[in-house]
């Protein structure tokens, strides 16, 4: 069978192509060129970095000596303008909206697995692979999918827009192992990235300083932060699409009430909502909508563990389906920071069964920004 690895410059991809070419497979290697960090090197500062060659140019040449070394060939294949139409656009049209995005997860869904995917049945290949830690299962039903066996670096939250189709159509080498064996192989194998660090954020961002980013593309409008507490002013913020539900730092305001997290932010007005650490009540919804569903696996029961953010720990909820592409979840016992814009990931017992994107979000029947908004303009 002929595969075409993803091979990305890092060290589980490497792994990834490894084990399948010592599986038996006819392993082929493919970097992804997303980014043209050069093309926006004026806009986007790279420069500042130190770096005599842009850093996805240092990923494709490591990538080349992970080929290299175990014998394969790579390809290369340009998603660029795809990256920045059905990615990037969405990104920073999210945040306009006052929304949270998370561009990785489109990333899978357009780009790794369409027209990656698309390019490799083009040219012959019968399956594509990845370097995600994630599982696959075959049934008599049809293949099923589920967390990695390493649940601390388990990512199939990043994958839950993915079409099921399309994900018939890969492999998941790493589904059964955990980073440390991984590590190990690559030292054994003494591959150049054996010690290199994981990628972590927002790929277009890199190292550079998250808000200096977004300024590139969403201009400053310096606005009023008001304690939606005593409804008082206790500061100016520089740009009110900057901040996102439940961030504790970063607002240069202090006081007898500090620290503060954010809990709610009026794009219109251009206002930001802080309460003090004291008083995170305002965090917490007991139901919210969900819309863009894509279904994985079957939803047999009302009752399933839901994720609102990566690292957030699973959370017993109760689904209703709307129609086939939006459902309500409730959960009673509360839970804090679920935020418009982010994604909220089914599972059942370990089995992804979807995700879709977090519409609104609800506190005793109210919409919670709507109840802040009412409260400040009302209070006042």
């Amino acid at each position: 069978m002929k595969v075409l690895v993803g091979l990305s410059g890092g060290v589980d991809s490497a792994i990834a192509a490894y084990l399948l070419k010592q599986a038996g497979y006819e392993v082929t290697c493919c970097f992804m060129r997303n980014w043209d960090s050069a093309l926006n090197n004026d806009i986007l500062g790279n420069n500042t970095l130190g770096n005599d060659i842009c850093p996805q140019e240092e990923d494709y040449n490591d990538a080349k000596a992970v080929a290299d070394k175990l014998g394969l060939e790579l390809l290369r294949s340009d998603y660029i303008e795809e990256y920045w139409n059905y990615v990037f656009k969405n990104f920073i049209d999210e945040y306009q909206k006052g929304r949270t995005p998370n561009p990785d997860i489109l990333c899978n869904k357009y780009i790794k697995f369409d027209y990656f995917l698309r390019f490799a049945e083009e040219n012959g290949f019968d399956k594509i692979a990845t370097g995600h830690y994630f599982k696959s299962i075959e049934t008599d039903e049809g293949i099923r999918y589920y967390k990695a066996a390493d649940l601390n670096k388990d990512q199939s939250y990043f994958l839950a827009q993915v079409d099921k189709k399309a994900l018939d159509k890969c492999l998941f080498p790493l589904g059964d192992i955990d980073k440390t064996e991984v590590r190990s192989l690559a030292h054994e194998l003494d591959l150049v990235i054996a010690d290199k660090k994981d990628s972590t954020g927002i790929c277009f961002i890199g190292e550079r300083n998250f808000r200096e980013f977004l300024k590139n593309y969403i201009p400053m409008k310096p606005g009023k932060i008001i304690d939606i507490d005593t409804l008082e002013e206790i500061g100016e913020h520089e740009g009110v699409y900057y901040y996102t539900i439940g961030q504790r730092k970063g607002f240069g305001v202090g006081g007898n009430r500090g620290p503060y997290f954010c809990v709610g932010k009026d794009v219109v007005k251009n206002e930001l909502y802080l309460t003090s650490i004291n008083n995170e009540d305002y965090l917490y919804s007991d139901s919210a909508l969900i819309k863009d569903i894509n279904w994985i696996g079957e939803l047999n029961s009302e009752d399933i563990q839901c994720k609102f953010r990566y690292r957030q720990a699973d959370n017993e909820v109760n689904i209703q389906k709307l129609d086939e592409t939006s459902a309500v979840l409730t959960y009673p016992d509360k839970i804090r920071s679920v935020t418009p814009g982010q994604q909220a990931v089914f599972y059942k017992d370990g089995e992804l069964l979807g995700g879709g994107v977090i519409e609104t979000v609800y506190r005793d029947g109210t919409d919670v920004n709507k109840w802040l908004y009412d409260r400040v303009n009302n209070g006042r």
